[in-house]
């Protein structure tokens, strides 16, 4: 390594100042707080436990500030980044924002790591492994930006973490991951609006071994919705701690009294889901059983034990301190996490108290909602429901933001709300953190509380929040009360239904009616047809769009209408059906005639699968296939599933699996690709067609068609079409049976 401008930290050992500053990765031995210009907030934090305080703390390395500006330079990407954040006139039009963030993530992702570089992170791991007496062990690789946990802004989630992550080569590659999502639409837009210098911010990535927890959570050393600081707020659910942050699970939540170390208050909520490890790398989301789902995620003594930690934080920092715990499968603590707590530290030094109960003023109202009170204030104003980012343009200055959680993607609306109401979330999640930061009142959890805002409050409803006592009062008031008995919401539809050992999904066409009917007892979206995505939104054929030169329409409209549905229904999973029109119906779209053959029995032709690999039509598929990884790995929406539709032999179904798999649709732990079972030969061939799916839907309309040579379009054999017949439930049977000796799921709608 020629260049003599740069330290290669080989050994844990002190450095000099001046070496420090040169080098490209230092230990958490090695680092202390002041260090958060070198490795970011949460880097320097990490360093910080490890070299002060006697907290477990799993061990690990960060890469540097200077690592992360020598690859910018060395790579040009500083120059082309500059270069294209001078296009960003209104960091305000999200489409802009969009256009312009995608684009720098894009050429940093493409960039070639400086050898130099690659070199020092991936020895780095190696020298890791061998300290841990692991081979290749699995980390944590976490993004800590250098402006990042300071004592006045909290970037909550603004940077990308990968957890789970195994083996030296997907380090190098997370790392330079973590260095693109410093440019995240959400990052970009915070930093601008806090004023950030750009030349002035860097990223670190931290990597941290993992630890494999079975239960995780946060804790402060101050209640963060009264500002009490003679308490530790503890929260807690299954599985990893991701889904806390998010506000996709609404954990337990423990208040612990610091003089005396005893639990003063405990709430233990039903934690349905877990995000979990998987053995081979990566992560995925798992359903907890009904029995475990409703116990605490902590014994009173991991609770007591916990807050212990947290004190000793706190002295050593001299702050109040934000932390992320995690308890591991031999059920041993870890602090994996800590920085100053940045709201009510600010309010403490501007001399604002803490609120007391006398404070409370008792006038009578009418009670709509009760929540988790997770930023204190009252506020009044008009509510809009909102489900989808893409539609906070419509949201006003001074209206009352609901909807089923917050992301980063939402701080511009945030930003504009007079209050926040969310279904799900708890204390720590991001709607609590960032509207404490914006002094904005605000409620989470709403679901877990008996009924969900997105279901009770409509928009256009003149309401009230009291962020203190956690409800929400009908009408505009001056003052709020305790609710009473009474008062409570109703009952949730939920309630009203028996639970069903077999799973009842909804079939979905229309995204605009996925909110309405997500508060049904339903497990997800068993089937989503996407044409009446063609024939409500898009109206023309796609290769009459592709020859026109507007692809991206198809792209854009269909990403859209499915992550209705997919955050709507969130965390329940939805499956989305590929484009199954018959010829006659593509050329009823704008342009169609000149694609389309006339078939004299379409629903016989070229429909489905053989269209997908079928060179005349494979651009057009191609851009289904952009729209499921735009909503799921744009968006976010991890809950999207598709289904191949009229799949005739198996050798289509590897052709079209292969397709998607070019296109960068992998089956996985989280991504399932399901095929509709209606033509005969997926009954006889299952056992073939199971080895590129992982299950059916009988669409029972085509099979039983099919099975009785009945078009079920004919009204004159429409006395023979019966889905009863025992040769159509004979194969239904057949279909069973074969799909789970191989452990595929079997579904039915028709």
């Amino acid at each position: 390594m020629k260049d003599t401008n740069i330290v290669v930290n080989d050994d844990v050992g002190q450095l000099t100042d001046e070496d420090r500053k040169k080098a490209f990765v230092l230990w958490f031995d090695q680092l202390r707080r002041k260090d958060v210009n070198l490795v970011g907030g949460k880097s320097s934090s990490l360093g910080e436990l490890t070299s002060g305080t006697n907290v477990p703390v799993p061990y690990g390395y960060a890469t540097t500030s200077t690592a992360y500006r020598y690859f910018m330079e060395t790579t040009g990407c500083r120059e082309k980044v500059d270069k294209l954040l001078a296009t960003l006139k209104d960091p305000e039009d999200s489409d802009q924002l969009h256009r312009v963030a995608s684009s720098i993530r894009k050429v940093i992702k493409s960039a070639k790591m400086p050898e130099i570089l690659a070199t020092i992170i991936g020895d780095s791991y190696d020298q890791l492994a061998k300290k841990m007496g692991q081979n290749e062990p699995y980390v944590a690789v976490r993004s800590s930006a250098t402006a990042e946990d300071l004592p006045n802004a909290s970037f909550a989630g603004e940077q990308d973490t990968y957890l789970n992550v195994h083996g030296r080569d997907n380090v190098i590659r997370k790392v330079q991951d973590c260095y693109a999502s410093l440019y995240t639409d959400r990052a970009t837009y915070y930093r601008i609006k806090q004023h950030f210098p750009e030349e002035k911010v860097a990223l670190s990535a931290a990597i941290q071994m993992m630890a494999f927890s079975k239960a995780a959570g946060v804790m402060f050393t101050v209640n963060v919705a009264t500002g009490d600081d003679t308490k530790v707020m503890i929260e807690g659910s299954w599985g990893l701690g991701e889904y806390i942050v998010q506000g996709t699970v609404t954990p337990d939540n423990y208040v612990v009294d610091k003089k005396s170390m005893t639990i003063s208050s405990k709430t233990i909520n039903n934690k349905n889901i877990e995000l979990i490890r998987l053995p081979g790398g990566g992560v995925e989301q798992k359903d907890v059983p009904e029995d475990i789902a409703k116990k605490p995620a902590l014994t009173d003594e991991q609770v007591i034990e916990l807050a212990g930690y947290a004190e000793q934080i706190e002295k050593h920092y001299g702050c109040y301190m934000d932390m992320e715990w995690s308890l591991d499968q031999n059920n041993k603590l870890w602090l994996v996490q800590a920085r100053p707590e940045t709201v009510w530290s600010q309010r403490k030094k501007n001399g604002e108290k803490a609120k007391t109960e006398d404070e409370q003023v008792t006038t009578d109202h009418k009670v709509l909602l009760k929540g988790l009170p997770a930023s204190p204030g009252l506020a009044s104003g008009i509510v809009h429901v909102i489900d989808d980012p893409k539609d906070i343009k419509e949201f006003k200055k001074g209206e009352i933001l609901v909807t089923l959680m917050t992301s980063p993607d939402w701080v511009p609306a945030m930003k504009k709300a007079s209050a926040i109401i969310t279904n799900n979330g708890g204390m720590t999640c991001h709607a609590a953190i960032v509207s404490r930061e914006m002094q904005i009142p605000c409620l989470v959890g709403t679901s877990s509380r008996g009924s969900a805002a997105t279901r009770i409050l409509k928009t256009g409803q003149e309401v009230t929040v009291d962020a203190k006592d956690g409800v929400v009062y009908q009408g505009k008031i001056e003052e709020a009360k305790k609710p009473q008995a009474s008062q409570a919401p109703t009952t949730s539809v939920a309630e009203y239904f028996p639970p069903t050992a077999t799973r009842v999904m909804m079939n979905l066409g229309d995204p605009d009616l996925a909110e309405k009917y997500s508060s049904l007892p339903a497990d997800g979206i068993g089937l989503m047809r996407e044409e009446f995505l063609w024939t409500t939104y898009i109206h023309q054929h796609p290769l009459y769009l592709i020859e026109t030169g507007h692809p991206e329409r198809v792209v854009n409209e269909l990403a859209n209408g499915i992550s209705k549905v997919a955050r709507a229904m969130a965390p329940r999973p939805v499956v989305l059906r590929f484009s199954d029109f018959k010829s006659g119906e593509y050329r009823n779209l704008k342009g169609g005639e000149k694609y389309e053959p006339h078939e004299s029995a379409d629903l016989l032709g070229w429909r489905g699968a053989s269209r997908y690999y079928d060179p005349k039509y494979l651009p057009a598929f191609k851009l289904e296939l952009q729209a499921v990884k735009k909503v799921r790995n744009e968006y976010g929406l991890k809950n999207l599933n598709v289904m191949i539709p009229f799949c005739r032999t198996v050798e289509e179904a590897r052709k079209v699996t292969s397709i998607m798999a070019d296109e960068g649709l992998v089956r996985s732990a989280d991504f399932k690709v399901y095929m509709m079972a209606e033509i005969p030969s997926n009954i006889i061939l299952a056992d073939q067609f199971n080895q590129y799916v992982d299950g059916y839907s009988i669409g029972s309309n085509d099979l039983t068609m099919l099975i009785l040579g009945c078009d079920r379009n004919s009204d004159i054999v429409s006395h023979l079409f019966d889905e009863r017949n025992l040769a159509v439930k004979r194969a239904i049977r057949h279909l069973i049976k074969a799909a789970h000796k191989d452990g595929k799921t079997v579904s039915i709608c028709g």
